[in-house]
């Protein structure tokens, strides 16, 4: 009864006409910062603190609750339209979303994200309010051994998400890996692979690695292949997705809700796991995998739905336990240090009115997100009637000017440049640069896991195995790694039995062919013979 006089509470909270607007600015913000590539959630929080000095607690963390949900719907549109990630965790919309807009099909792509991510928000709300408790308490048990086996099985499933071959996703993974190694090792200080470089020092951001791979990469893949006809795409008749569009989605919307809202407890995952782990799951089920990355709207449905789900259930550990579960939330804990508020068990008791004004603030925002999301499709599908000529440049431009917001730095744009080289070159030699970018992002994640770990259990690996949680991932791991293994050995000698029983059925064909072959022609001896007797004979 408690609970829910709290959750009405915060409905009120909410609904003060100071709290509401504040809650509708930071979804637009939220919006127009996820369109434009490489600013994202966590920089424009770091621009707006010092505006949330003279505003009430409350307000602050809502607007900038609302700028961090709403910037994971934002950057799906440059993700289809553009082939554009803003942030990591749409790096695998890209890859059947895109192809839908090549397609003719932007709207139904945009309109399904936008419908997944308002499912998945809310069914991450809903588990908010009645299961953070629970699921905050399983979450302090993960420590670094779990961290560095979640990482480890994250990247193992990198290889499922490519739409070309397992090898050449395993090698971008491992070079993605090996760029995450750059910089300043964080427990020595030793410098790696920077080249006395100090701009190095620091590693890579993931900005300029997302922007040249996908940006300036494809610029100059198409640029190459501009004697090809390029046609425009056609009129999108239907924003909202359609019953057959509804019904195909529908299975990808409820598991990646519940996936999401999961994996976003885990610090270090978050997003980008879950979206990574939704596009892997539906490819790992569906019939034709095939169709993925070819314009799967599953593959599309999926993601965003995981990454909403996420985005939001990562407030749990931030507001039970003052633990930030990414970048982003490490800005809201410093939000809330800010207006003299510290996060952890004691909020939900103390500060009653932010807690469930906050988390009702995400119910009302996912409405707002929704209902601006889908009109607006219209307009966002008119930016691939821009003809490639213009378009071209203006892609890059947004490209090298979202690199540059990031750290003000014009290494970054070289970076970028770089990035750009090799991303053309993967494309040309049919390698996916989706591995290579998510293996960067958690390559960080595993490495200090791992140490971390070894140093735990005195650089002993059976450590691992000796706490359940770790152990089990562990477990799925190797499952995740050996059943391929199995499935090709079984597929090869199904294959060398049906070519052996080919090669035995033609043998018996020759062999009964032959014997066949040799009783006509002993029969046509015998009357060769009897006619010659005959002739002898008259």
């Amino acid at each position: 009864m408690e609970s829910l006089q709290n959750v009405a509470a915060g409905f009120a909270v909410v609904l003060e006409p100071t709290n509401l607007l504040y809650c509708l600015l930071g979804v637009v913000i939220g919006m127009l910062i996820g369109v434009l590539p490489g600013l994202g959630p966590a920089a424009t929080i770091a621009i707006l603190l010092p505006l949330t000095y003279g505003v009430e607690p409350v307000t602050a963390i809502i607007m900038l609750a609302g700028i961090f949900y709403g910037a994971q719907y934002g950057g799906t549109i440059t993700s289809v339209l553009l082939r554009l990630p803003g942030e990591a965790s749409s790096v695998v919309t890209v890859l059947d979303g895109h192809a839908m807009a090549r397609q003719g099909r932007a709207g139904t792509a945009l309109g399904v994200a936008a419908v997944g991510s308002f499912i998945g928000g809310t069914v991450a709300i809903v588990g908010l309010t009645f299961l953070a408790p629970v699921v905050a308490g399983f979450a302090l048990d993960f420590g670094p051994p779990e961290y560095a086996a979640l990482a480890l099985l994250g990247i193992l499933l990198v290889s499922t998400i490519a739409s070309g071959a397992r090898l050449k996703a395993l090698i971008a993974a491992a070079i993605g890996l090996l760029l995450a190694t750059v910089g300043r090792d964080a427990f020595t200080g030793a410098e790696r692979f920077t080249f006395d470089n100090l701009s190095l020092a620091d590693g890579i951001d993931f900005v300029p690695v997302a922007m040249g791979l996908f940006g300036l990469g494809e610029i100059l893949y198409n640029l190459e292949e501009r004697h090809r006809a390029v046609h425009a795409p056609g009129k999108v008749a239907n924003v909202w997705p359609s019953r057959k569009d509804l019904k195909e989605s529908s299975g990808a919307v409820t598991r990646g809700s519940v996936l999401g809202f999961f994996l976003g407890i885990l610090p270090g995952g978050g997003a980008t796991i879950a979206s990574m782990a939704a596009y892997a799951a539906e490819k790992k089920r569906a019939k034709d995998p095939s169709r993925f990355g070819k314009g799967a709207i599953e593959g599309v449905a999926g993601p965003e739905t995981a990454n909403n789900a996420a985005a939001t259930s990562s407030f749990i550990p931030l507001l039970t336990l003052g633990i930030p579960a990414n970048a982003t939330m490490a800005l809201m804990f410093g939000a809330l240090l800010i207006q003299g508020i510290t996060p952890g068990p004691q909020l939900v008791t103390e500060h009653p009115e932010l807690f469930w004004g906050v988390v009702n603030s995400m119910y009302i925002g996912n409405v707002l997100l929704l209902i601006m999301s889908i009109p607006l499709v219209g307009v966002f599908v008119r930016i691939l009637r821009v003809r490639a000529a213009i378009l071209a440049p203006v892609t890059a431009l947004i490209t090298m000017v979202g690199a540059y917001t990031i750290n003000n730095s014009v290494f970054d744009v070289l970076l970028v440049v770089v990035f750009g080289a090799v991303g053309y070159l993967m494309k040309k030699f049919g390698f996916e640069p989706g591995p290579l970018v998510l293996a960067f992002v958690l390559g960080s994640l595993l490495e200090s896991s791992l140490r971390r770990s070894l140093l735990m259990f005195d650089g002993s690996a059976a450590g691992f195995f000796t706490r359940p949680i770790s152990a089990t991932l562990l477990v799925v791991f190797v499952v995740v790694a050996v059943l391929p293994l199995v499935r090709a050995v079984r597929d090869r000698r199904t294959a060398g039995a049906v070519v052996g029983g080919a090669a035995a059925g033609g043998a018996v064909a020759g062999v009964a062919g032959a014997a066949a072959g040799g009783s006509v022609a002993g029969t046509s001896d015998a009357g060769a013979s009897a006619k010659n007797r005959e002739e002898e004979s008259v």
